[in-house]
């Protein structure tokens, strides 16, 4: 087998919030892989003492133990017990309540010799090459497909001259719009400290023989197709392949400085935090 990873924050003296793992239990029958990307917070107070990457860290570990040591749980069982853990070491000190109470995006996979179960929750990505070498994006679109009232108003906001008083303004009533509809129905979802929210992934699961390898991508990561338009993440998959995570990123982080210093290029920030899991069966 083939395992790598890598990630990078996107920036030098900010904690890294993204979160990645490999587990290969010593039965040698299987494995799973973990990948979180922290939801970075507000600035002001947002109800809890502790950072999003210890959030990452807490709910990240758990899973990881929870998938290889209790296969009998489903995926949406595993992460509903590990947020219910992570929300257990804080919930006598912080308010969970909060709207922004610290969260992550989640994708986690399992396999063993008879088959991959995968789980996805938000906006990071998981590719399934199969043994045909044809690649599947498996993909929890709900950012995507916001209300048309709230996708006015991003359009909006991009359209407006970069670093002005007015795009300022119109991308705060964008983010109170959005967050309006963090974990709520019609919206999306993340896990945070309602183990509930597992229910809302997109889960499944396929034969063994069927897949030949998996990579999972944190929304930082990602950009090189959703944002520079670079290739499919088929052309993605195949980069992963031949030079692997590292390189993915280093060509994401070129792409963002190019783009940089050409013109506006970017929804809200110049980098982002970017982490990249690539199992080959």
């Amino acid at each position: 087998m083939r395992m790598e990873l890598a990630t990078d924050p996107g920036h030098p003296d900010r904690p890294n919030e993204d979160y990645a793992s490999l587990a290969l239990p010593a039965s040698g029958q299987g494995g799973s892989l973990v990948l979180l990307d922290g939801v970075t917070p507000p600035a002001d107070a947002y109800g809890c003492l502790h950072s999003v990457h210890w959030y990452t860290a807490q709910l990240g570990g758990a899973l990881g133990e929870l998938s290889v040591s209790r296969r009998d749980l489903t995926l949406p069982d595993v992460l509903a017990q590990a947020i219910g853990r992570t929300a257990d070491a804080h919930r006598d000190t912080c308010d969970l309540s909060h709207p922004r109470t610290p969260q992550a995006t989640v994708v986690l996979a399992r396999w063993d010799a008879d088959r991959v179960e995968y789980l996805v929750l938000s906006d990071s990505a998981l590719l399934v090459e199969g043994s045909d070498g044809e690649v599947t994006p498996v993909l929890d679109d709900r950012l995507d497909t916001l209300p048309p009232r709230v996708r006015h108003l991003g359009d909006a906001a991009r359209s407006l001259p970069d670093g002005s008083p007015e795009r300022t303004d119109a991308v705060g009533a964008y983010r109170v719009a959005v967050e309006a509809l963090r974990n709520a129905e019609d919206g999306f979802f993340t896990a945070a400290a309602d183990p509930s929210v597992a229910a809302r992934a997109v889960t499944g699961a396929l034969p063994r023989a069927e897949v030949a390898a998996l990579a999972a991508l944190t929304d930082g990561a990602g950009r090189w197709v959703e944002m520079f338009d670079e290739g499919s993440w088929a052309d993605c998959f195949a980069l992963l392949r031949k030079e692997g995570p590292r390189s993915l990123i280093e060509r994401v982080r070129a792409l963002e400085t190019e783009r940089a210093e050409s013109g506006p290029a970017f929804r809200w920030k110049r980098h982002d935090d970017a982490a990249v899991v690539f199992a080959e069966f």
